[in-house]
């Protein structure tokens, strides 16, 4: 037998215990085993009944995701082949679910006759967050054990079920009392069925599963998610398959099933999808950092600045259970801060996600001040100020007075300068950058910006605490804007002056939402807020030396007042939730064009503004990489897709410039250096890694 199972006999029960650690992972080998052993059991005719468990506790978590898209996804046996015949044993076979039972690992139970679950288990099927579907029966037996609704809505949300509701939708047939009394409530099942010499399988309830579902249910399921969706077939594949559940018999769906899977395998949208869960994974990987640098301990927090960003950075750490010391200048400030932070959590209240308990357990870690004193027992502090350098100074050297020897200082800034931040104090070592996205207690990522004496033990604290806080961390060096401001620079200043040169606003970002943005560049302006894009925009200007004169178009909106959503007016004209383009904004650039001498057209193409906007996008995340600002390209993409709304199933900038070429790339940048005269030769100078790249052939982005 397999070293990858553990295989014993008691007592006419057959105990088959998955032992591929961490979390029993579907390759090949492992299916090979599982199917040996089953087979051991369904020959022997001492065993009566089989149970199928994790050997260290953990049941399964799915498919061995390093597999898909190549020969040993469907090497024999294939897990639709060994869960085919799973099913055809004629002695009852249940699953002891451990922990969780994701993907793959619950279509093996579901091929099970009968599942047990410990209190804590998860079951899920989350394929759809790689762009696949469930390829091994999910989509043909779900349906037909809980329903189709009940099962679609698991298989769309790629969100896991907790044993409770798990056992209420009929997906486990007990629930064990405690981890420790899972096998025993197998053993204890197992037992009771041969007993009662019960079949093999339970008859399902839902044999027809069509029957429970009105006649255009799933053309009206298409309609509803079709504009959520977007451009994405992986849900629609799904719907397809689980629609097949209903119209066709067993073994014919599961043949469509297996067809569908394929084509997400192969799909684009499935390639990008995987290549952003193994940049996660990544992305915590640190050169000179590992498992056995020392982490400092981090206990007690403070943060510096009530506001938006302060308050939405103190609830990251209150919702983690950190105590959180709040500071601010002025009473009044500090307790508009606090009120802010209670009325966000009573909205969490109102939406079911917390509990009155829960609401005034964090807001009691959250305690106020006036006074620095007061942060001199923390562990880690955060500013999180005004962006302004004098203001930083004043706040750091602040702190280096008062604060403990060993304590992280931490700056929240968006693109000043770290190391000049930490010249304030006389401890560089213990300063680092950490960039919150906001809203700070919702936006996921975290670009973590390492100074040039920021000491080793600092970053891989703050790793550890952001993950701590449920934060996507990516570590960055000292650049202005960091990685993902600074990659904005160049995007927005061609949406700016593709808008003086004649294109609409409305046709630059339509473009880009074609691609599946969020939003396009000059909505999320408007969002953000012109005034401060302008504000931005004029800190770095001041550190270079280049005419900026394709941003006009902006500072005459900023004269204006027109700062975007919040006023009303921006690029757009507001009215409530509605966006309507704004005819005055053509007219502002068509006067300012006429004074800078900019030649206007009326026919550029949607092609040149995705070049332009795009290209040079990937362009400067390239330069980012061969100056080891960014320590891999996959680190920027993650940046773009969980702060900038770049779709994950496109797979972030630096993937998409995979995708379209990088010699398509280049060749588009030279294409507009030439044709755009004396701004083209200004801004659209290929970056010296994207040449080297194509010269060499290269497909991929990485350092050379």
């Amino acid at each position: 037998m397999s070293d990858l199972i553990h295989y014993r006999l008691e007592d006419g029960l057959a105990l088959i215990g998955l032992a591929r650690p961490p979390v029993n992972s579907l390759g090949q080998p492992l299916r090979a085993a599982i199917l040996d052993a089953c087979e051991r059991a369904a020959a022997d005719a001492s065993v009566k009944a089989i149970i199928l468990h994790g050997e260290s506790g953990v049941f399964c978590a799915g498919a061995d995701i390093t597999e898909f898209g190549s020969s040993a996804s469907h090497a024999t046996p294939s897990l639709p082949e060994v869960l085919l015949r799973l099913t055809s044993i004629d002695k009852p076979l249940i699953a002891a679910i451990g922990t969780f039972a994701l993907g793959g690992g619950l279509e093996l139970a579901l091929a099970c006759g009968y599942r047990v679950g410990e209190p804590k288990a998860r079951l899920g099927l989350p394929e759809i967050n790689l762009g696949l579907l469930p390829g091994a029966g999910g989509t043909q037996r779900l349906p037909r054990l809980i329903g189709v609704e009940p099962a679609l809505d698991l298989m769309i949300s790629g969100q896991p079920l907790n044993a409770a509701r798990a056992l209420e939708v009929g997906l486990l047939d007990r629930l064990a009392g405690s981890p420790e009394a899972l096998l025993d409530s197998a053993r204890e099942l197992a037992r009771e069925l041969i007993a009662q010499n019960a079949p093999a399988r339970r008859s399902t309830p839902f044999a027809n599963p069509g029957e429970s579902i009105a006649a255009d249910f799933f053309s009206q399921f298409l309609a509803a998610n079709a504009s959520r969706w977007k451009s994405r077939q992986a849900p629609r594949r799904v719907v397809a398959a689980v629609e097949a559940s209903c119209r066709l018999p067993l073994t014919e769906g599961l043949a469509e099933e297996r067809a569908l899977f394929k084509q997400a395998e192969a799909s684009a949208e499935s390639r990008a999808l995987r290549h952003v869960f193994f940049a996660e994974r990544e992305a915590g990987r640190i050169p000179g950092i590992g498992s056995d640098t020392p982490l400092r301990k981090i206990d007690k927090v403070a943060v510096i600045g009530a506001g938006t960003m302060g308050g939405g950075i103190a609830m990251n750490f209150a919702n983690a259970g950190i105590a959180v010391k709040l500071l601010e200048v002025k009473g009044e400030a500090l307790d508009r801060g606090l009120a802010q932070i209670r009325k966000n959590y009573e909205i969490s209240v109102k939406r079911g996600k917390l509990s009155d308990a829960q609401l005034e357990q964090r807001m009691a870690l959250l305690q106020g001040t006036l006074d620095y004193a007061d942060l001199a027992d923390a562990d880690l502090v955060i500013e999180a100020v005004f962006e302004k350098m004098e203001i930083k100074e004043a706040v750091f050297r602040r702190l280096d007075e008062v604060c403990k020897p060993g304590a992280i200082l931490a700056s929240n800034t968006s693109s000043l300068d770290v190391d000049v931040i930490a010249s304030f104090t006389k401890r560089p070592q213990d300063v680092i950058g950490l960039h919150f996205f906001s809203p700070a207690n919702v936006m996921r990522l975290l670009e973590v910006v390492r100074g040039r004496e920021t000491a080793p033990d600092v970053l891989a604290t703050t790793m550890k605490v952001a993950k701590q806080i449920g934060k996507l961390a990516v570590v960055s060096g000292v650049c202005f804007g960091f990685i993902g401001n600074r990659m904005l620079e160049p995007y927005s200043r061609e949406a700016h002056r593709l808008v003086l040169e004649g294109a609409t606003p409305a046709q630059v970002d339509n473009v880009l939402t074609g691609l599946d943005l969020n939003m396009g560049v000059l909505t999320m302006l408007d969002l953000a807020g012109v005034d401060v894009n302008f504000l931005v925009r004029q800190s770095n200007l001041a550190a270079s030396s280049h005419d900026a004169s394709y941003h006009i178009v902006g500072d005459e909106l900023y004269k204006l007042g027109r700062y975007g959503q919040k006023t009303g007016r921006g690029f757009y004209v507001y009215e409530g939730r509605d966006r309507k383009d704004d005819p005055e904004v053509p007219e502002i650039a068509a006067r300012v064009a006429a004074e800078l001498g900019v030649a206007r057209r009326d026919n550029i193409s949607n092609e040149e503004i995705h070049d332009r906007c795009l290209f040079m996008l990937i362009n400067e995340g390239i330069q980012l990489l061969d100056e080891g600002i960014a320590l891999r390209a996959s680190d920027i993409d993650l940046v773009w897709i969980n702060g900038y709304g770049f779709p994950a199933h496109v797979g972030g900038p630096m993937h998409y410039a995979e995708t379209v070429g990088l010699d398509k790339v280049l060749a588009g940048i030279q294409r507009y250096r030439k044709e755009l005269g004396a701004y083209g030769e200004m801004w659209f100078q290929p970056a010296s890694l994207l040449e080297r790249l194509v010269a060499a052939g290269k497909t991929r982005i990485e350092k050379i």
